[in-house]
Formats: structure tokens, sequence, C-alpha cells
């Protein structure tokens, strides 16, 4: 048996390959949409998939991210955002193969159909059960709920890239109805139905394995 540590930033470019060989993904860049909803993650898919296009001219990962989990002492908005969002760049949108700039999953989100994909990232995930959740900031819940739209109104493949130090050891469902309580503040937390991929399905997919 072989044991391999990886720093969290190294596991994320190890998923972001990944997502450039995905066949589902390759299929969609070619021949319909994908939508790479903003997220720490997912900037390191991004990058992986424009250069694969030689499109990455303009794309900096350290903008891409809407809500982001930062120590108490750093400002942010009600909703979890950095004040300053002047250098975000809107998610990354590619039609058949082309990076259509400055669009957001929102802006796209109706003509999405089936064969499209949209990846999106998560903040808590239950390894064993294969199952990953969203931190809900937006009191209309966010790209989360744009997303499902057309996931399941549409059967749009919803492909969720998450790190394994996103991991939690208690029953989801607990915590979802725990943290959603009406009593409750703070953040909300919403369950997203799609294939979680992580560092070890990374492996599996490059390797052969």
């Amino acid at each position: 048996m072989a044991q391999v540590v990886l720093t969290p930033a190294a596991g994320k470019r190890l998923i972001a390959k990944a997502m450039a060989a995905h066949p589902d993904i390759q299929s969609a860049l070619y021949s319909g949409m994908v939508v790479i909803v903003a997220g720490t993650t997912n900037g390191y898919v991004a990058e992986e998939i424009l250069a694969m296009f030689g499109q990455s001219d303009g794309f900096n990962r350290k903008c891409f991210y809407r809500g982001i989990v930062l120590p108490p002492a750093q400002l942010m908005s009600e909703t979890g955002r950095r004040l300053d969002e002047s250098g975000f760049p809107g998610d990354v949108v590619i039609v058949r193969g082309k990076w259509l700039k400055g669009k957001t999953i929102s802006d796209v989100i109706d003509e999405m159909k089936q064969g499209d994909v949209i990846l999106k990232g998560a903040n808590a995930l239950d390894v064993l059960g294969k199952r990953a959740a969203v931190l809900i900031g937006h009191p209309e819940g966010g790209t989360a709920v744009t997303a499902l739209k057309a996931v399941i109104g549409k059967r749009v493949r919803l492909i969720i890239p998450v790190g394994l130090e996103k991991r939690i050891f208690g029953n989801l469902d607990e915590i979802v109805t725990r943290m959603n309580a009406s009593e409750s503040s703070g953040p909300r937390i919403l369950p997203i139905p799609g294939e979680v991929f992580t560092e070890i399905d990374a492996i599996s997919l490059l390797s052969g394995v």
C-alpha cells in the first residue's frame, strides 16, 4: 500500500487536472455548455480547462469566488462575501469551446439543456455517503439554488469537485437540520445532488486504477 500526503492546494490541482480529462466534461466542452461556478477549488479547475483551449489570459483564480470562509478578523459582508469584489470575473461559462467572459450562471441557466454540465464546489463532504453540501449566505439560496433549477428541471449534469479537507464526521442530515433551524443564526447549508469528485476519484480517473 502506498500513502501520499497532499496539501489542500495540491489536492485542488489534482482534482482540476482530472476534471479537464473527465469524459462527460470533455463532451460538453466541445458540443454544449459547461459552467464552472466560482469557488476556490473551481479556480484551479477553470485554469486547467481554459489553458486546454488556450484561453486562460485574463483569468485570475485568486478572485474567483463569491462566499468564502475566512478568520474572524477578516471583514466580510452579511452574506459571507468580501467587501471589495471589484476583481470578481464572473463564473466561467464555456459554450462549444469558447469562454464567454463576464457571464455568470444566472445569465445562462435558462439556456442550459440535457448534456450540459455545471461544476459547483462544496463546503461539507460526507465521504462514506458520497454526499456534499454548500453553505448558503444569500437569502434566495445563491448559485446552488440557481444550479438546481437546471439540474432538477432539465437534467443538466452537476459535478461537485471537492477536496477531502472538507470532510465531516457527523450525520449530514442532522447538521443540515440544526443549521437551518428557524432559531439558528449564521449561514444555512444545502445538500446538493450530483457526482461528488474528490482527490481519490481524480487519482482513479487519471491513472485508470
